[in-house]
């Protein structure tokens, strides 16, 4: 008899980090799965390419769930999937990252006894003022099996009491997706007249970063005045897109790319300051120096094995690593232990075992 299994998405990244697990069950006699979307099925921050980049299915089932209070957003969704799971028998869950939404997911699935798996389990801040961290430590909690990206996230999730029998080092997902598509990657039309390794990206959107602008400013003054005559490519949306634009600073500001676009800006471009933590671990892979603009990393691997250095809100730090990055003097990479783009198989024959 087949496994019954449910794939819940709270957020556009969390469909990069399912479709390698969705191309493995596909391959794989044993498993029927249903992929669930918290949101609308008109989400515009899911562009219209984004599924057949990824070269996976849309969503089975979309909540319809949109608003912007975090409270709210998880009674709403904890109905919604109630109501989906009553529905539709499911053997196991699997819910990815840290959301509000994946919280409440998680929270449902343990209330309907089934068996609940997280993606990318064991990531802490250590700062309990932070939602995520709470969702991280609620979902991590109720969870049956931990699928964690390295040994540090592994060694949070012993430490914090889960059985060991429970928690299994897979790898970093993100890698299995830039495995798969790296062949596919699309020149973006921003980049025409620019030579490849001749530019820099810049990406924002942490909340927290956005609402000091003062702070801000200087920031983004001190990217563009050291980057010179160097392009500085900022691939931005919604609020951080108009706050930097109205810094009125010679950087060049594009539409959100699309997926495959996205990934050839990052993956030729001199270096990447970034308040993204997937963006600072596909640089990794990638080896493309990364300057994070905050003060931890879910990821510590990036920053002691990989090209990603943490700055945090500092434009004094931001300056110096950024001036060493352009004087070719940034540190060598590797690439952490099972971060190989074969993760999804790791979770794939877990789920079956």
């Amino acid at each position: 008899m087949k496994q019954k299994i449910c794939i819940f998405t709270g957020a556009r990244p969390n469909f990069i980090k399912v479709a390698p697990i969705i191309r493995v069950i596909d391959q794989t006699d044993g498993i029927d799965y249903q992929l669930v979307y918290a949101g609308r099925e008109d989400d515009p921050t899911l562009e219209p390419s984004l599924f057949s980049d990824l070269q996976m299915p849309k969503p089975d089932v979309y909540l319809g769930v949109d608003c912007e209070n975090l409270n709210e957003l998880t009674g709403r969704v904890m109905s919604e999937f109630e109501q989906y799971l009553e529905t539709h028998p499911m053997d196991t869950v699997i819910v990815v990252d840290d959301l509000a939404s994946t919280m409440a997911a998680a929270i449902v699935t343990k209330k309907h006894g089934l068996r609940l798996a997280h993606l990318v389990a064991g990531t802490r801040s250590f700062d309990i003022r932070m939602p995520k961290e709470i969702n991280r430590l609620v979902i991590d909690g109720l969870s049956d099996l931990l699928f964690t990206a390295g040994v540090g996230s592994s060694s949070i999730a012993t430490r914090e009491g889960a059985e060991t029998h429970k928690i299994y080092m897979v790898g970093n997902i993100l890698m299995d997706t830039l495995r798969q598509n790296r062949s596919r990657w699309q020149r973006p039309a921003c980049l025409e007249g620019i030579e490849d390794g001749r530019y820099l990206v810049f990406t924002i959107n942490r909340r927290a970063l956005l609402a000091d602008q003062e702070n801000l400013r200087r920031m983004v003054e001190v990217i563009s005045q050291t980057a010179g005559d160097l392009p500085v490519i900022a691939p931005l949306r919604g609020s951080a897109a108009q706050i930097i634009d109205g810094f009125n600073l010679p950087l060049t500001l594009v539409e959100p790319l699309s997926y495959l676009e996205f990934g050839y800006l990052t993956s030729h471009a001199m270096g990447i300051m970034t308040d993204s933590g997937n963006v600072a671990e596909e640089a990794t892979f990638n080896n493309v120096p990364c300057i994070t603009l905050n003060s931890y990393t879910e990821h510590a691997e990036t920053v002691k094995q990989g090209t990603n250095v943490l700055v945090g809100e500092n434009a004094d730090k931001l300056e110096a690593a950024l001036q060493q990055l352009l004087a070719g003097e940034w540190k060598t990479g590797t690439l952490p232990d099972r971060w190989d783009g074969r993760t999804a198989e790791r979770i794939v024959q877990t789920l079956l075992s």
